[in-house]
């Protein structure tokens, strides 16, 4: 007897989406067709930390990885096998990860959401001459080595923290609330000193309508906040600028909460952290009205649709909107990988990483925000854009920019009371 098997409604609904969306998208992209003598498989070496400090957002981001061979191959007729290493959130480990995955048969590299870790790999990309794409990594000095297998399309630091805190004004415009001052905290890692030197350059230039009273950095595996949290409050700043990661992040806010420390927001202008699901889960009520002016997924996006109804599918439990800018970034990276592979028609990796470099992807087919997908001649793509994502009825929701914003701002926090 022949055992057929019943499609549920839901079950075709998704992949009729998921078939119509790629129907859409596949006339938009600058594609070749792959040669039947060619390969017929991209190998994706996918570094992320899955486990140790970063273990929440490591495996954030390979929600996006999990998520690529199937919509990419609707998408673009690519096949793609993952080859997912763990960089146990250490940048030694991520380097013989990275030499691991290569000697077994890695096509192109992409990761490893930490600046460092990512600096590690890069250098055994270059060295190998194997394309690395990163996924997320905002050290500036990433794509500033003159590297030719190394590619970025994620904004640097100081990039990002232009952005986040350009976009203070538009919080403020929009409120018509403005504070006098702030306390800008920050982790004192790689990617934080990157950050707080960018905004030490660009503040004074923005000419931002608060004074900065004091900057105040820290350990992000610190699991007593106490002192740090006391000099901030003592400030009696009415604004606190924070760059953190995700647990840092959680022990912050509960200090903040046992010392009555309530400025008119807590704004990261361009770090996780704020928007994790983790973050929300363990401080309920307390992560509401969190702001991170940071880079997103387009929710307007063909792809974006794509990758949403697929991340349903596979996670129904979840919202894809707490893994936005990693599953964004972490999808983009690979689709890169798989636009260029197209092209190329080959997985030799010095045409590989031509072909990469030759990339142009619309702004409406990738995911994350911002406009097309074009590598300059350093390897890093311009134009990524920021948003103000604040933490709304229990999960992070896109309230600036107007014209892909899906909730009202609320600014200043309701707990904020004048010192």
């Amino acid at each position: 007897m022949t055992n057929h098997k019943r499609i549920g409604r839901r079950q075709f609904s998704t992949e009729a989406v998921l078939l119509a969306g790629a129907a859409s998208i596949l006339p938009q992209l600058p594609l070749g067709r792959v040669r039947a003598a060619g390969p017929s498989k991209l190998k994706v070496g996918v570094l992320l930390p899955r486990s140790g400090l970063q273990a929440l957002i490591g495996q954030s981001c390979q929600k996006g990885a999990d998520l690529a061979p199937e919509v990419i191959k609707s998408a673009l007729g690519v096949d793609i096998e993952l080859m997912n290493a763990d960089t146990e959130s250490n940048a030694d480990t991520a380097r013989t990860r990275a030499e691991r995955l290569i000697e077994e048969g890695a096509n192109v590299l992409v990761g490893a959401f930490d600046s460092g870790h990512t600096a590690a790999v890069a250098q055994v990309a270059e060295q190998r001459g194997i394309p690395h794409i990163v996924n997320i990594a905002g050290a500036p000095q990433i794509t500033e080595q003159g590297y030719k297998f190394v590619f970025r399309n994620f904004p640097t630091a100081p990039e990002l923290g232009r952005s986040g805190l350009a976009l203070l004004s538009d919080i403020f415009k929009t409120s018509g609330v403005t504070p006098a001052n702030a306390v800008f905290m920050h982790v004192n890692d790689t990617f934080g000193q990157a950050m707080a030197k960018g905004v030490e350059a660009t503040l004074p230039g923005l000419n931002l309508p608060f004074k900065l009273l004091s900057t105040i950095p820290y350990d992000p595996a610190a699991k007593d906040l106490t002192v740090e949290v006391s000099k901030a409050k003592a400030t009696k700043a009415e604004l606190l600028l924070l760059v953190c990661r995700l647990n840092d992040a959680i022990v912050l806010r509960k200090e903040m909460v046992k010392q009555r420390f309530n400025p008119m927001a807590v704004v990261s202008p361009g770090s996780p952290g704020l928007y994790e699901e983790q973050f929300t889960k363990s401080l309920g009520k307390h992560a509401t009205y969190a702001i991170s002016n940071t880079v997103w997924y387009n929710p307007k996006s063909e792809m974006t649709k794509l990758v949403a109804a697929a991340f349903k599918k596979k996670d129904s439990k979840s919202e894809l909107a707490f893994h936005a800018a990693n599953v964004g970034y972490t999808f983009d990276a690979i689709l890169i990988a798989a636009d260029a592979f197209k092209r190329a028609k080959t997985t030799d990796p010095k045409a590989l990483a031509e072909a990469i470099r030759q990339t142009n992807i619309p702004a409406n087919v990738r995911m994350s925000l911002g406009g097309p997908i074009a590598f300059n001649a350093k390897g890093q793509v311009e134009g990524n854009r920021s948003a103000v994502i604040q933490n709304l009825d229990g999960k992070p929701t896109v309230t600036l920019p107007t014209d892909v914003a899906e909730g009202k701002l609320v600014f200043p926090s309701p707990e904020f009371k004048k010192a």
